[in-house]
């Protein structure tokens, strides 16, 4: 379970099974090719805009935890700032992993979400 939500938020579900949907934002917020990190509770998920369609990861790296919103976005892959990781917004796999020489790291893939358009509005569906 995520924790609370705000006023926008819907918990749905119980007995440790539980679906948080959230607004998140407007569809006039975030044009194709762009992408936010937003809050709620204590995670922290990056929406991304890819011709029109809308994805949802996590926005940290999984490297070294770097901030996502802060890379950038080409199409679908996402690198992030820190070490030039790069991840498939619309999966959230790992395309390739940190460019750090003579290091070999370990990475994994970011957790996907589902955002939904309701009207005007962007909705997360965490489960």
């Amino acid at each position: 379970m995520i924790g609370k939500t705000d006023k926008d938020g819907l918990v749905i579900g119980g007995g440790g099974l539980a679906m948080v949907v959230v607004k998140v934002g407007e569809l006039s917020e975030l044009a194709p090719g762009r992408m936010k990190k937003v809050s709620v509770g204590d995670k922290e998920f990056l929406i991304a805009n890819v011709n029109g369609k809308y994805y949802a990861i996590g926005a940290r790296c999984t490297h070294a935890g770097g901030d996502l919103s802060q890379g950038s976005l080409e199409g679908s892959v996402l690198t992030c700032p820190r070490h030039k990781a790069k991840f498939d917004v619309t999966t959230g796999k790992v395309i390739s992993g940190p460019r750090i020489p003579l290091f070999k790291s370990k990475i994994s893939d970011e957790p996907s979400y589902q955002v939904m358009i309701e009207g005007s509005l962007l909705i997360l569906k965490i489960e």
